[in-house]
This record gives C-alpha cells, sequence and structure tokens, in this order.
C-alpha cells in the first residue's frame, strides 16, 4: 500500500508562490494534464503541477533548437538539480521556484525521485536521435518519458488501504504512461517527421510499406498507413486496458484525475481510429466540451467501476 498524507499543514508563502507558478506553468501549457488535476484536492493539485513543471523544463530542454551538445549539458545541469533536492539543500527562499516546489512536493509526498533521471534518460534518446526497430525497444523510451510520470503520479495519488493487490499500482501506473504516449506519437508523427524524428518502431513501419515516413500530408505510396495505425491503436488499448486496472486501486478524486486523463487520450484515439490520416494534415485534439465531459465521467466513477468489474471478471 502506498500512502500520502492529505492535511494540509501550514505551507510558507515562498513555497505557495512557488506552487502558484508551477500552477500557470502547468495551465497555460499543459492542457489535457490540467482538466485532470483540477479534480484534485489542493495539496495533490499543487504536486502534481510541480512534477508537471519540472517535467515540461526537461521536455522543453530537448525539443529546443540547441546544439545537442549543449542541450545534453543542460539536462545534466537539470539532473543536478535532482540531487539537490535528495540532500535536501534547497531553501525555500531559492530563486528556482520550480525546484523550490518540487522540494517541497518529495518531503510531503514518497515521490520516486528517479523516475525524473528516467525522463532525463529518455530525453537524451531524442537529443542522441535515437530510433527503435522493434516495440520492447520503443517500450523501453516510453516508459523513460511517460511510464516515469505514472509512477510518479501514484506517489502522489497513493492507493486506498484496502485495494487488492495494490503491490502491482506502479506496474499499473507504468502501463497507463505507455498508454498515453503510444496515442501521442500516433497524433504527432507527421509533427515529429517534420522534426527529424521517428518513434513508431521499424518492423511496424516495413510491415505496412510506410519505412519512407511521413514528411507530407499523404501516406507514402503504395503503403497501408491506415492498416497502421490501426495495428498501433490496438496497441494503446490493450495497454490502456490493462493500466485502468489502477483506477480501483485509489481514492475518488485521484481515481477522478486518471480517469480524465486518460478519458482524454482514449477520445482522441477514437478519432485517430476513425480517421487515420487526419494525423498527416495536423495535430488531432478535442473541443474543451468534450473534455469537460471526460472530466465529470471520472468524478462520477463510472470508469472505475468499469475497471472494477473487469478486475472482477478476470479474477473469476
Amino acid at each position: 500500500m502506498i500512502r500520502t498524507v492529505e492535511s494540509e499543514p501550514h505551507t510558507s508563502a515562498p513555497v505557495l508562490a512557488a506552487y502558484s507558478y508551477c500552477e500557470a506553468v502547468t495551465g497555460q501549457q499543459a492542457r489535457n494534464f490540467a482538466y485532470g488535476i483540477r479534480l484534485l484536492p489542493t495539496p495533490k493539485r499543487r504536486a502534481m503541477s510541480a512534477l508537471y513543471a519540472f517535467s515540461r523544463r526537461v521536455d522543453d530542454i530537448g525539443d529546443g533548437a540547441l546544439t545537442a551538445e549543449v542541450k545534453t549539458a543542460r539536462l545534466e545541469e537539470t539532473r543536478s538539480l535532482l540531487a539537490r533536492i535528495r540532500a535536501g539543500t534547497v531553501d525555500e527562499d531559492d530563486t528556482d521556484p520550480v525546484v523550490v516546489a518540487l522540494a517541497h512536493t518529495a518531503r510531503r509526498f514518497p515521490v520516486p525521485l528517479d523516475a525524473l533521471d528516467e525522463l532525463i534518460d529518455g530525453v537524451l534518446m531524442d537529443v542522441r536521435g535515437e530510433t527503435y526497430e522493434t516495440w520492447d525497444d520503443l517500450k523501453v523510451y516510453c516508459r523513460c518519458v511517460a511510464g516515469a510520470i505514472g509512477r510518479l503520479s501514484l506517489g502522489v495519488f497513493g492507493t486506498e488501504p484496502a485495494a487488492r493487490g495494490a503491490e502491482r499500482a506502479p506496474e499499473y501506473a507504468d502501463t497507463l504512461g505507455l498508454a498515453l504516449q503510444l496515442t501521442n506519437i500516433l497524433r504527432d508523427v507527421r509533427e515529429d517527421a517534420q522534426g527529424g524524428r521517428t518513434y513508431l518502431p521499424g518492423d511496424d513501419l516495413a510491415k505496412f510499406g510506410c519505412s519512407a515516413g511521413f514528411a507530407g500530408q499523404l501516406p507514402p505510396a503504395d503503403s497501408d498507413f491506415a492498416g497502421l495505425v490501426h495495428f498501433e491503436v490496438r496497441r494503446a488499448r490493450a495497454l490502456f486496458a490493462e493500466g485502468y486496472r489502477l483506477l480501483p486501486m485509489l481514492d475518488r478524486r485521484s481515481g477522478a484525475c486518471v480517469a480524465a486523463m486518460a478519458g482524454i487520450y482514449r477520445r482522441l484515439l477514437d478519432r485517430i481510429e476513425r480517421e487515420p490520416e487526419a494525423v498527416l494534415r495536423g495535430r488531432v485534439s478535442l473541443p474543451g466540451r468534450e473534455k469537460a465531459y471526460v472530466a465529470v465521467r471520472g468524478l462520477s466513477g463510472l470508469d472505475t467501476r468499469h475497471a472494477s468489474r473487469r478486475t472482477v471478471r478476470r479474477r473469476v
């Protein structure tokens, strides 16, 4: 069982200001993520915003226009901030609000800071321009950049005292992160190609005649692009189904947060499945009203009840 602290102790003005900065970053840059964490009580919402703001900094270094050498150096500088947090040497009046907020979060919640090292490792794979020949290869990357975030989030959420199988909660959180990342990869396939990146496994691309890549608004000539997309969608759906076994282990509001974030991506997956070539024309997204509906659905506990019934059926 993973426990978290629910009561709200006194929080100093500098720490509150640091959290406010992180929440502003989250609200501006992570609209899908923000829909979910709005459903959390204040301490958990602040902690999640601190985790996001640090992760966003790491991603921004990897996605920027700097040279690979400079990116690598900055990522290692960012890694050194984690060492300061572990050592407890971050003062509340430190000039870096993200580090102040993350240090406070690490004191309040059992977040596995090593997972942020994994995130940095994943972004370094991007910097090196790594490609992935098989799904097993890609899973290593996805676990670094998304599975790690799932495990960090679980450190904030905690598990319910009577939850069955709670020892597997980190595994399910990791799997849900993989599902979200694979959905991201499908959604951003053209944008990534324009940036010189290819994430889908090379053997999948070859199987469906798509090894030439996705630089334009049309699939490669004589390819089965729709077949490729539907193949990856089925893989993502299986990951979602497995990851959703986490929901019954969480308290109501944490479960609602996870269900809202995952639900938005599952609906994106539905859209991509219906019209595969849309991802070559631009970024597929959901309107705000649909995201709000998913959040309300998560708060109702409907997805959690469905996940509970599926888990029971598997045991029978």
